[in-house]
């Protein structure tokens, strides 16, 4: 994309959410990016600065991990699904659930989807990517022995800590990921460490299923995992973008 902002997010009103881009301490609202993003430019400013608190950066329709990717595993990748509605904005306060065993934090590169994914391949990936932001894929490891498939492992109220902005310019392919809790650095890592590259993530998952704008792909921790419990921060930073969870 060529000129406007780099970063995007969004902000509530009483007309509903508002895309904005930050400058300075100030917020500069912006026209939806989508349309813009499918005609190779960036949104344009609509308005004065505001002042509102921030919201998730996106509401998926569709919200997919991927399994098997981190530095344990060779075999190819597998997706699943997770309900859109765990998402919430980096800084919102999260409720460990206590009838679900430990808590384990997963730092991950979340991938945002900009337009339709039909024609999606490994080779042209990035095209089709409005840009990465931060994601916290909060689970209940001890659920997978009772459900592998990850329904209440990760379905936990507000186990989808997202954003809280996109970065629009930052490739792919070289993401740098780090974990921290209370302020202690548990995890550096990124992209690089991942045995399938997110192009290639987002080419399997193009292939089952039709992604679009908005949607989102949660793209495997390489070592980016720490337990937490109430009364913890978490801090997952990706390409600079720092999403903040504190738990109860």
């Amino acid at each position: 994309m060529t000129g406007g902002p780099r970063l995007l997010g969004r902000i509530a009103t009483a007309e509903g959410p508002r895309w904005v881009r930050p400058h300075g301490d100030r917020l500069i609202p912006v026209a939806e990016p989508f349309a813009a993003f499918a005609a190779g430019r960036r949104p344009a400013d609509v308005g004065e600065a505001v002042d509102a608190p921030l919201i998730a950066p996106v509401d998926p329709t569709v919200l997919v991990g991927i399994a098997q990717n981190g530095p344990e595993h060779v075999s190819p990748v597998q997706a699943w699904l997770k309900s859109p509605r765990t998402v919430v904005v980096g800084g919102a306060e999260v409720t460990l659930r206590r009838d679900a065993g430990a808590a384990v934090a997963e730092g991950e590169i979340a991938v945002v989807i900009g337009r339709a994914t039909a024609g999606l391949t490994a080779g042209n990936a990035q095209e089709f990517v409005l840009g990465v932001t931060a994601v916290n894929d909060l689970s209940s490891p001890e659920r997978v022995e009772f459900d592998p498939r990850n329904f209440e492992s990760k379905s936990g109220e507000g186990y989808t800590p997202l954003g809280p902005w996109i970065d629009t310019e930052v490739g792919i392919d070289d993401v740098d990921l780090s974990v921290a809790v209370d302020g202690r650095l548990v995890a550096e890592t990124g992209s690089r460490s991942l045995p399938v590259p997110i192009r290639e993530c987002l080419a399997y998952v193009a292939r089952w299923t039709p992604l679009g704008p908005g949607d989102v792909v949660m793209t495997g921790a390489p070592h980016s995992q720490a337990l937490v419990r109430p009364g913890q921060t978490v801090t997952i930073t990706v390409a600079g973008i720092d999403l903040v969870t504190p738990f109860a």
